[in-house]
C-alpha cells in the first residue's frame, strides 16, 4: 500500500497538536522530527529542550549530541542510562541525517527506556519510511514530517501565525513579506518575532508602513505595487517601479516579478472565462466563496480587486500576455535574453504588455 503524501497543512496540524501535548506535559518516549522545513523541527525541539526538565535538572539529565560526531551505538548507550536525581533524562540528537548507521537506532526505538525521552532532529530529508527505524518511531513515539509550503500556502499560514501573536496583518503588508522572504517559514517567523517587539504598544494591525520601517522593505517599490500598476493600466507608475528594480537587481530578481505578474493574469483569465461561461450558459456567476476557493484566496477585498481589474483586460489580450510572460520567464533564466539585464528585460516586457 502506498504511503500517504504529507502536505504542508498536515505538517502544520501535526506541529500544533504536538506543541499542545508538550505544553500539557504529555510526553512520548521518542520524537522523530524530520523533513525539509527547519522551522517546525527547530521550534518543537526547542520547546522540548526547555520544558521537560527544570533548569537545574538539565545540567545532569539533558544531553545534546550531533550527528557528525556520533554513531547509533553511542546514542543508544546514552539513552539506556538512568537519570540522576530525577524522573527523566532527555537525549537530543541534532543533525541526525549525518549519523553513521542512523537506521540502527531501531535497536533502541523498538523498545525505548521509560525514563528517557529521545528527540531526533533529522533535517533536509525524511528517513526511509520502509525502515524498521521509522516504523518503530511511529509505533512507540511521535513523528513530525515537516514539509515546505508552496507559494500559495504561505499567506494563510502567515495570517494564522500573526494571529497567534495577537496581531492582524493587512493584505499589502502580507504580500510584501511573502514576496521578499519567499517560502522560508523560519526566515518569516524570525522577522515577525523581531517586528512584534518593535511595534508601539497597543498596535493591533501590522501595515505596509510597519514592514517598511522595521523590516526594511519598501512599501512603494515592490512587486505588489508593480502588479497593481499593471492591473490598473498605470504605465507611468509601472515603469517608475521598474526603474527602481533595475537599480536594485539583487532585491528584485526578474524571475520573481514575472512569476507574480503571471499569477495575476492567470487569475484575470479564470475570472473572465467564468464570466463568459455564465453568460453563454445563462447560469449564475460563481459566488465569492466559490471564487476564493478556485483562486485560493482568503481575503474578500483582494478578490473584489481581481474581479474589478479583470473587466478591463479582454481574455484574448490576457492569453497573449500569458504567452509573453512565459517567454520572459525563460529570458529571466538566461534563455534567449541576448545578454540584456533584468532591468532592460522588465521594461521591455511592460511596454509589450501595455501595448498588446
Amino acid at each position: 500500500m502506498a504511503a500517504t503524501t504529507v502536505k504542508f497543512r498536515d505538517s502544520v496540524a501535526q506541529f500544533e497538536r504536538l506543541t499542545a501535548e508538550v505544553t500539557a506535559r504529555r510526553y512520548a518516549p521518542v520524537y522523530l522530527l524530520m523533513g525539509e522545513e527547519d522551522y517546525f523541527i527547530d521550534t518543537l525541539c526547542e520547546q522540548l529542550a526547555t520544558t521537560i526538565l527544570g533548569e537545574a535538572e538539565r545540567a545532569f539529565n539533558q544531553i545534546t549530541v550531533y550527528g557528525k560526531d556520533s554513531d547509533a551505538g553511542q546514542v543508544i548507550n546514552l539513552c539506556r542510562q538512568m537519570p540522576m536525581m530525577g524522573s527523566w533524562q532527555v537525549v537530543i540528537l541534532r543533525e541526525a541525517q549525518q549519523v553513521r548507521g542512523v537506521d540502527k537506532l531501531a535497536l533502541y526505538t523498538k523498545q525505548p527506556s521509560p525514563t528517557t525521552i529521545l528527540v531526533i532532529c533529522h533535517k533536509e530529508k525524511n528517513v526511509d519510511k520502509r525502515s524498521a527505524f521509522y516504523k518503530s518511531c511511529t509505533a512507540q513515539g511521535q513523528v513530525l514530517e515537516s514539509v515546505r509550503p508552496r507559494d500559495y500556502e504561505i499567506a494563510s499560514w502567515l495570517r494564522n501565525f500573526v494571529g497567534s501573536k495577537g496581531f492582524e496583518i493587512d493584505a499589502k503588508a502580507l504580500s510584501m513579506i511573502t514576496e521578499h522572504l519567499g517560502t522560508s517559514i523560519a526566515k518569516i517567523a524570525n522577522e515577525l518575532e523581531k517586528l512584534a517587539v518593535s511595534l508601539p504598544e497597543g498596535t493591533r494591525c501590522i501595515t505596509d508602513a510597519d514592514i517598511e520601517t522595521h523590516i526594511g522593505i519598501s512599501k512603494d517599490f515592490n512587486n505588489f505595487e508593480l502588479c497593481k500598476a499593471v492591473a490598473t493600466r498605470d504605465m507611468a507608475r509601472a515603469l517608475m517601479i521598474a526603474d527602481h528594480f533595475a537599480r536594485n537587481p539583487k532585491e528584485y530578481p526578474l524571475l520573481v516579478t514575472v512569476s507574480m505578474l503571471f499569477s495575476q493574469f492567470k487569475e484575470f483569465f479564470i475570472i473572465n472565462y467564468l464570466r463568459w461561461q455564465s453568460r453563454r450558459r445563462n447560469t449564475p456567476f460563481p459566488s465569492d466563496q466559490e471564487l476564493m476557493r478556485t483562486l485560493r484566496k482568503n481575503n474578500s477585498f483582494i478578490l473584489q480587486e481581481i474581479k474589478q481589474n479583470s473587466q478591463t483586460w479582454d481574455n484574448r489580450k490576457v492569453f497573449s500576455i500569458l504567452g509573453l510572460l512565459r517567454e520572459y520567464d525563460a529570458k529571466s533564466k538566461g534563455i534567449g535574453s541576448g545578454g540584456a539585464s533584468d532591468g532592460e528585460l522588465l521594461r521591455e516586457l511592460l511596454l509589450k504588455i501595455f501595448y498588446t
